[in-house]
């Protein structure tokens, strides 16, 4: 062999040892981080709730995601490992209630923590905030109104509603804090702020009838505070009932768009003070708590609370002072945060059920929904039971254990669709539906996707529906839509005098791009209904 050959092969010697080394040390390197993976594992301690000993859980209602990027930065400088959970204060209460664990519970207003079952301990409860419920009505309005620079109760707001000249949004009762509290507040004030409110009074005929001739004037209602917002700058609304911080929110975006602004009003008989308690969750763990009094004093330092006030929240004492920053609590907006503020009497934990079932029942105002149902070919097998298994819960006696039912006063129509059918099953009771539950179970399942035409088929049949209805439709599908235009549907909605909302919900393969885009044209939203349908349903309804 010559010295070039020598040469060569001790060359390829090196390579190969070169790579091989390289081979080695990443395999032990893959090695030594699945080791570290399975021992980082193996040292987490979850119990049967899914809690977890090695990390600060805190859950909170979704009005504090505006707080997301203060608290992670804050868990990033502790170098505290943090999970955020966001419900609305019901659902908050009925995860604690049913055993699920976490740290800190950041509720919305501590009535809610009244309602927990005394096997869930909390302590240290301190109020981060105060916020009122308010009126924000277009200045031009509240001025025609001759409502500028008044004292105003609650009795002539009512008077204005019931004389059509003033019509507002406001968020669900049953499913937001916003909602409930401002319900609470209208039903005190009418009432005669009642020292008690106690059964009587929700019984009573003159303040139902007061009550009813109020939320007939409810032009749009929200299952999120997020959303009233986006749905009251996207629509044509004189006035919206929510926080004075999203009042507040909604006043900056509309002054960017060059639009006009809201004019608060706080009633002088009283308004609902939210006070946004932070309490800590005990479950045994003396760590935890450490943790949770130090996430709890950076909340009421300085930096914590001027955070929260830049939000358009009251950090000062009983939420009065001459120093707020009037370029968020701007005074042209009715605000002055010199005056007292009078309150109302929250109710018992019994009257808050009882009151929230009557509003459900009797109070609020009647819906006419017409469903489109997805009963195209690839609906066949599990997602049409799916379907089934959820239209039964929402026609039966379950809906109630969860406040969504319907009631006598509804309106309901099914539009079944998937490349042919042109059917209507309606009921104008809406706690009268044996008869359309039986031909939604017993239509077949085949065909194509023809969802523009069904929402076409409810526009036509809830267009002429008169005021004293809320209306919407609720689209559930699996597919992708495969007949018919976008086009065609987006001139019939412009066509239409009176705005309809579409509210999808999606489960299989949906094709959510399409069903975005028509959430965008109707001023709707879209649910997501993959792995829990009921529960989606049970969302969609705080919206209509």
């Amino acid at each position: 062999m010559n010295k070039k050959s020598n040469m060569k092969n001790n060359s390829k010697i090196v390579i190969w040892t070169f790579f091989g080394t390289i081979f080695a040390m990443y395999v032990l390197i893959a090695f030594l981080f699945s080791v570290s993976e399975i021992h980082t594992r193996d040292y987490y301690y979850e119990d049967d709730n899914g809690y977890r000993s090695d990390t600060f859980s805190i859950i909170t209602t979704p009005e504090n995601k505006a707080l997301e990027s203060t608290i992670k930065k804050y868990a990033d400088d502790k170098n505290l490992k943090l999970t955020i959970t966001y419900a609305d204060n019901l659902e908050i209460v009925d995860k604690l209630n049913s055993g699920e664990k976490f740290d800190a519970i950041w509720a919305s207003n501590s009535i809610w923590l009244d309602m927990l079952d005394s096997s869930v301990k909390t302590s240290n409860l301190k109020s981060t905030s105060i916020t009122p419920i308010v009126f924000g009505i277009k200045k031009s309005k509240a001025r025609e109104l001759n409502l500028i620079g008044k004292d105003v109760k609650m009795e002539d707001l009512l008077n204005l509603i019931k004389s059509d000249k003033l019509s507002f949004s406001m968020a669900n009762p049953i499913m937001t804090n916003s909602g409930a509290s401002a319900y609470f507040n209208i039903i005190s004030t009418l009432a005669g702020n009642p020292e008690v409110l106690k059964r009587e009074h929700l019984e009573d005929k003159t303040l139902q009838d007061k009550l009813k001739s109020f939320f007939g004037g409810l032009k749009r209602t929200a299952g999120d505070e997020d959303f009233l917002e986006q749905s009251f700058l996207n629509g044509d609304y004189d006035a919206a009932i929510s926080y004075e911080s999203s009042i507040i929110s909604i006043n900056k975006e509309l002054e960017k768009k060059g639009k006009e602004t809201l004019y608060l009003i706080y009633p002088v008989d009283g308004v609902s003070i939210c006070d946004s308690p932070l309490v800590f969750m005990n479950n045994g763990d003396e760590g935890k708590k450490e943790n949770f009094l130090e996430f709890q004093a950076y909340i009421l330092s300085k930096e914590g609370q001027d955070v929260l006030a830049s939000l358009g929240r009251r950090t000062w004492y009983g939420g009065v002072t001459n120093n707020a920053d009037k370029k968020i609590f701007n005074p042209e907006w009715g605000i002055d945060t010199t005056k007292y503020i009078s309150s109302v009497k929250y109710p018992s934990k019994e009257m808050i059920r009882e009151a929230l079932l009557l509003y459900q029942d009797l109070l609020r105002k009647p819906i006419h929904v017409v469903f489109c149902l997805d009963y195209s070919g690839s609906m066949n097998g599990e997602r049409i039971q799916m379907l089934l298994e959820a239209m039964d819960y929402i026609f039966s006696e379950k809906a109630l254990t969860s406040m969504i039912q319907f009631s006598s006063r509804d309106k309901i129509d099914i539009v079944p669709f998937n490349g042919g059918t042109r059917e209507v099953w309606s009921t104008n009771n809406g706690k009268q539906t044996n008869d359309i539950l039986h031909k939604i179970k017993n239509f077949k399942v085949g065909g194509g996707t023809d969802l523009y035409y069904a929402i076409e088929k409810g526009f036509t049949i809830l267009e002429n529906e008169s005021d004293e209805y809320n209306v919407s439709i609720i689209a559930m599908t699996d597919g992708e839509i495969n007949i018919g235009k976008f086009s065609s549907l987006s001139r019939k909605y412009n066509s239409l005098k009176n705005k309809i909302p579409v509210y999808s919900i999606v489960f299989g393969d949906a094709d959510e791009d399409q069903l975005d885009e028509i959430a965008l044209l109707t001023n709707g939203k879209v649910f997501d209904g993959k792995k829990d349908l009921v529960k989606a349903f049970k969302l969609v309804r705080g919206y209509n």
